[in-house]
């Protein structure tokens, strides 16, 4: 249940309803692979990741809310609807609102819950990475990050062990790779400076080689691509919304590629 709470909470943030759906469905997966990612040997350290992952991140979404001096209305609003998408009733709403609270009070330990993260979650980075993403996703929701709560993200960064270099290029593949989402559907035009979140969004500078392109490319095509999911397990139904993610690497690689032709 928790990949699928994060999954689809970080995809709708980045990409709306279908990012939802897509987020839901990966989610689903991580679940599936998360005693195998984490090496877990038990029933009950698997309910203890769980927990911590579900614990951690709505505590750290209350205080990156919070980091601005206030949690604003709006963004009350916006937990409210994000877990209303989720699907998110009963108990475990009223322990996600607990959680948002317990997070953005102004004693909070933002170190001690990152050290039982990291202990509860211990494994490969592809945990805390997942943990990162859906925070930078939820601050960029609204279009604009505030000074602090960027500081905040760092911060948190630090604390599941990345560089300073490794967080601001998340961070920027995150945005840029937002920014294609209308753009890599066909429903928009190209996003403004679109050539340079091209290269944001695959993660190299526009110095780069041809040969490095295309290996970043490959490299995030193999991360997102549909036929990755259906092999673990999602619906052929669903490989249209399933193609959303992938469609937004590979219009910022075209475009990118295209440049370099011209």
């Amino acid at each position: 249940m928790i990949g699928k709470l994060l999954g689809g909470l970080t995809g709708w943030l980045v990409a709306g309803l279908p990012g939802l759906v897509l987020g839901v469905l990966a989610g689903h997966a991580f679940d599936r692979g998360l005693t195998r990612t984490l090496g877990l040997g038990s029933p009950e350290a698997l309910a203890r990741a769980r927990q911590t992952f579900f614990d951690t991140s709505f505590q750290l979404m209350g205080c990156i809310a919070k980091a601005d001096g206030r949690v604003s209305e709006q963004e009350i609003a916006q937990a409210e609807s994000l877990m209303r998408q989720l699907g998110i009733t009963g108990e475990q709403r009223n322990a996600a609102i607990a959680r948002f609270k317990e997070g953005s009070t102004a004693g909070f330990d933002v170190a001690a819950a990152i050290a039982r993260f990291n202990t509860d979650c211990a494994g490969p980075r592809q945990v805390s990475h997942t943990l990162l993403v859906f925070l930078v996703a939820m601050a960029l929701a609204d279009g604009v990050m505030a000074e602090g709560e960027r500081t905040r993200l760092g911060d948190i960064a630090t604390g599941l062990g990345y560089s300073a270099a490794e967080f601001e290029q998340l961070l920027a593949m995150v945005e840029a790779q937002s920014h294609f989402h209308d753009y890599a559907a066909g429903s928009g035009p190209a996003p403004a400076d679109a050539l340079a979140d091209a290269y944001r969004a695959l993660g190299v500078s526009p110095e780069c080689s041809d040969a490095e392109l295309k290996r970043a490319y490959r490299k995030l095509m193999s991360e997102h691509h549909p036929d990755k999911l259906a092999a673990r397990g999602v619906p052929e139904s669903m490989m249209k919304v399933a193609t959303e993610k992938a469609q937004e690497i590979q219009a910022a690689y075209e475009l990118a590629s295209r440049s370099r032709k011209d």
